[in-house]
C-alpha cells in the first residue's frame, strides 16, 4: 500500500487553506504556517492509525473533525478572518487530508 508524503499532504492542506482565505491569506498566513506544521506528528499518527485499519472510518472521521475544530479556533484567533472565512479554510484543509487518506484505503 502506498504511503502519504506528509510534507505534500501539508503542502496541499496549506494551499487549500490559502485558495479558500483569498485576500485574507496575507494577514494569516504566518499563523497557519505555525499551526500546520504544529500537528504535522498528529495528524502523521492519525493517518496511519486509519491506514492500518487499528481505527474504523466513523472514529477516524470523529478525530480529523476533532483537528477541523481545533484548526477552526486557530484561524478564529486571527482577529481578521471572519468565522466563514475561518471555516472555509478549515473545511478546505480537512477535505484534502480526508481525501489523500480515503486513497489508501481499498
Amino acid at each position: 500500500m502506498a504511503a502519504i508524503d506528509i510534507n505534500e499532504l501539508l503542502a496541499n492542506m496549506l494551499k487549500a487553506v490559502k485558495g479558500s482565505l483569498a485576500d485574507d491569506w496575507t494577514v494569516a498566513q504566518g499563523a497557519i504556517h505555525t499551526f500546520i506544521e504544529n500537528r504535522k506528528s498528529r495528524l502523521e499518527l492519525l493517518i496511519q492509525l486509519r491506514v492500518d485499519n487499528e481505527v474504523s472510518h466513523e472514529f477516524f472521521m470523529k478525530l480529523i473533525g476533532n483537528e477541523k475544530d481545533i484548526f477552526e479556533s486557530e484561524l478564529h484567533a486571527i482577529a481578521i478572518i471572519t468565522k466563514a472565512a475561518a471555516q472555509r479554510a478549515a473545511n478546505a484543509a480537512i477535505d484534502v487530508l480526508t481525501e489523500a487518506v480515503m486513497k489508501l484505503i481499498p
